[in-house]
């Protein structure tokens, strides 16, 4: 699996609409074959700062998400609403998805 981090810090005027300026990228990646997540979150210390999690079945699977047409729209259509270079983790992970978190249980 392909596991991608990345931190995106946007310009003020664009905090509250990031998420609908990014809807379309996000429905069309998520429809991608190799896609396992791609989800958004917001950090609590900055509330410009969006955090994205994504995760890939394999290397071609992350190639042809990077290839795609929506992916270079979205990078055309986000770089005039950031404020800084996004900060990337990408690496392969072993498994194949999430797992069961073994130190924390339900009561």
């Amino acid at each position: 699996m392909i596991l991608i981090v990345v931190k995106f810090t946007v310009r003020p005027e664009y905090r509250d609409e990031w998420l609908s300026l990014v809807d379309e990228f996000t429905r069309a990646t998520r429809d991608e074959p190799g896609n396992l997540f791609f989800e958004w979150s917001v950090s609590v210390d900055n509330p410009r700062e969006f955090v994205l999690v994504e995760g890939f079945a394999d290397r071609e699977a992350g190639d042809a998400h990077v290839n795609s047409q929506h992916f270079r729209a979205a990078m055309d259509t986000m770089a005039g609403a950031i404020e800084t270079t996004p900060q990337i983790i990408s690496t392969e992970a072993p498994n194949k998805g999430w797992s069961a978190m073994g130190e924390l249980s339900p009561r």
